[in-house]
């Protein structure tokens, strides 16, 4: 593991921690604009540029135990490799009885979280905001891709476990087969109410998907796709996040070198805030 940097706030020591930060750079299956693995440094930088206060939520994160162990050292060229380093790091922590909140990467990264969670929890569910369904069973004959990662989560958790929101982009048939298998909100969040009633109670592993903001917001994505919710929308609906057992969660697909003005960064590090104090 690096850790020559650390997230605003997260500074604890890891035998002391709740919650456990750590980077997953990979981004070997971007279809369209590659640069996620630089997010997660991009944003320990730049989250200097925040405070650890959020009047949102009237919380700082030196409230909380949060240790950033920064990022996992992955192989070049072997996806599943990086995969099964994923899930023995979230693993170690999971065991160690603390939450593991991965900063992607490219979205295929979840996968190998939820590999870990799901043998921790039988009942584990995900709530998954994005802008493009990933439900595709292959991607150019490769089984294992940023658009096919719900798929293959999925094969993991089966029917009626995965929550979707903000969904506006996808393939013909993976929609077509999502509507038997998972349940998905398109263009918008705002259900969240009632999904966090059902799942009230039971594990949740919660994955972000920055692109489900708009680019006009969001431009430094490696898949934009115009229509999307606002930051502050995101942000707004992530403090109802309390009233679920989040047993994980991730922040994925910001990609810094589409954006040199870091206008995508600071977002993703203002939402990485308010999920780490929503959670905490």
């Amino acid at each position: 593991m690096s850790n020559r940097l650390c997230f605003i706030g997260c500074f604890n020591k890891y035998d002391d921690a709740d919650i456990v930060i750590f980077g997953a750079p990979f981004d070997g299956t971007a279809s369209f604009r590659p640069g996620s693995r630089f997010a997660p440094q991009a944003m320990r930088v730049d989250s200097d540029g925040l405070e650890t206060y959020s009047p949102y939520q009237n919380k700082d994160l030196t409230d909380f135990k949060i240790c950033d162990t920064g990022d996992l050292l992955l192989p070049f060229g072997n996806t599943a490799a990086v995969l099964d380093a994923i899930r023995h790091r979230t693993q170690c922590i999971v065991d160690d009885g603390k939450r593991p909140v991965m900063l992607g990467g490219e979205h295929l990264v979840t996968l190998g979280a939820v590999r870990a969670l799901a043998k921790a929890h039988d009942d584990l569910c995900i709530l998954h905001f994005d802008a493009h369904a990933d439900m595709r069973d292959e991607y150019l004959g490769e089984k294992l891709s940023h658009a096919t990662v719900m798929r293959r989560v999925w094969d993991i958790v089966g029917d009626n476990r995965i929550f979707q929101l903000g969904i506006r982009s996808g393939e013909r048939n993976e929609i077509a087969w999502g509507k038997d298998h998972v349940s998905t909100q398109f263009f918008d969040i705002d259900t969240l109410p009632d999904i966090i009633n059902t799942l009230r109670g039971r594990p949740v592993y919660l994955s972000v998907d920055l692109d489900v903001i708009d680019p006009s917001e969001m431009p430094g994505t490696g898949t934009p796709e115009a229509g999307g919710i606002s930051t502050a929308r995101l942000i707004d609906y992530l403090q109802l996040l309390p009233n679920l057992n989040i047993a994980g969660a991730d922040v994925v697909e910001l990609s810094p070198p589409c954006d040199p003005n870091c206008i995508s960064t600071m977002a993703a590090c203002k939402v990485l805030r308010e999920m780490l104090l929503a959670i905490g």
